[in-house]
């Protein structure tokens, strides 16, 4: 990894990248210091330290949450929101037919998933203001206005953020904006850790078991989104002419980890929904119940999560992997799986193999995301740290490695043409 980097900053053109992508980075840790107005910080960690669900959105913002500020909702809006454009692409054939008309088809998708965007955000920061409204110092109709707009602009503004970060830079913007959050939150957290310690509440053989279990989690990860299942793949010879075509061998690459971290997404906007519902109607018995069964150290909020997760594991898998259209194209091209006939056989073996892959990492999907709260139940350490925000550092340094991987290689390759 080291070696990739060196070889990277050499290349004129990549080093602008990686400059340009830090810059914008610093701009979003540089915002996610400037609060909103109207809002007592001292409240906001009163409630962040009763184990609720913002406690997620603390991770992930950075600490932007903890301290209200701009950025306190970062970019989940606009991640929820692909996410809802990618399955009604699916759905809607009028959708699927744009998305099949190139760049332009793609560029009005981009549009209404911007729309999307402002919408959930502004929704959310309502949502967000009413259920910390016992934070807010005057709350009067125009200082709660003016705190739900100014959220909205913060993500917003993360949005076009990340467009630019995706277009001029290196990686996907979102991802990386919410990759910088999460390392930002890791020295508050070995702090928070120290003060456990020293209090007493948690020993310091339990914080060591944690990072244990933490550092095994993230080699695990790395693992299970490098590991894949290969179907082999025969090509049939065809003479045309006097030239002889195919007859080569190749596979199928299914990946255990295929659907990533969107299960562990949609679970948790999920779960989250009937707590946002419930700050509305604060002293309702709706607004209890939710408190005492579905707090994120509950035993009944984690099997919903593992139940959750695995569904949407093989829901999204079905979505993004078709075995009737990779079939169709092998029998197209003269491709055939040994052993196996082409047509429906063949369709139903890969389906066969898929839901086995996807059952592996379905199960591990839900280990990642429930282990860290066994863990925190058991050391005491209250560090709000979940498999969700592990699983996406871990999978968008990846993924950016590769992508500077993948940069290096072509100019390599437009040298060797030269």
């Amino acid at each position: 990894m080291l070696k990739t980097l060196v070889n990277a900053w050499k290349v004129a053109d990549i080093r602008k990248k990686i400059i340009y992508t830090v810059l914008m980075l610093l701009v979003f840790r540089l915002g996610s210091h400037i609060p909103v107005p109207g809002i007592d910080p001292n409240q906001i960690k009163n409630i962040l330290g009763q184990g609720t669900l913002f406690g997620f959105f603390d991770i992930i913002s950075g600490g932007a949450f903890r301290d209200f500020t701009i950025f306190a909702m970062s970019i989940v809006p606009y991640i929820n929101a692909s996410i809802i454009m990618q399955l009604l692409t699916i759905a809607i054939p009028s959708l699927e037919q744009m998305a099949k008309e190139g760049e332009e088809g793609r560029k009005k998708i981009a549009q209404y998933t911007r729309y999307m965007t402002v919408v959930l955000a502004l929704i959310q920061a309502i949502g967000m203001t009413i259920g910390l409204r016992g934070a807010v110092i005057n709350p009067t109709f125009l200082n709660l206005t003016i705190i739900v707009l100014t959220l909205t602009a913060g993500t917003s503004f993360l949005m076009w953020l990340g467009e630019r970060i995706t277009e001029n830079g290196i990686g996907n913007g979102s991802s990386l904006i919410i990759f910088a959050g999460i390392l930002a939150r890791i020295p508050n957290m070995i702090y928070t850790t120290v003060q456990y310690v020293g209090a007493g509440t948690a020993n310091i053989f339990g914080a060591i078991a944690f990072l244990i279990v933490i550092l095994v989690m993230i080699v695990s990860i790395i693992l299970m989104s490098e590991g894949q299942r290969r179907i082999p793949v025969q090509y049939a010879k065809r003479v045309v002419g006097r030239k002889v075509y195919g007859g080569q061998s190749t596979h199928i690459p299914l990946r255990i980890n295929m659907a990533g971290v969107i299960p562990l997404i949609f679970a948790l906007s999920l779960l989250q929904f009937p707590q946002q519902i419930a700050t509305f109607f604060p002293k309702s018995a709706f607004y209890n119940f939710t408190e005492k069964w579905l707090g994120t150290n509950g035993w009944i909020y984690n099997i919903l999560n593992v139940l959750l997760i695995i569904f949407f594991t093989y829901f999204y898998t079905a979505i993004i992997f078709n075995p009737v259209e990779i079939s169709d194209n092998m029998k197209k091209y003269g491709g055939f799986i040994p052993g196996i006939r082409p047509g429906k056989p063949t369709t139903d073996f890969i389906t066969r193999v898929m839901n086995r892959v996807t059952f592996v990492g379905s199960i591990f999907l839900a280990v990642v995301a429930v282990l860290p709260v066994i863990m925190m139940n058991v050391t005491g350490l209250q560090l709000y740290f979940g498999g969700t925000a592990l699983l996406i550092a871990v999978g968008v340094a990846l993924e950016t490695m590769k992508q500077i991987e993948g940069q290096l290689i072509m100019r390599n390759y437009q040298g060797f043409l030269r």
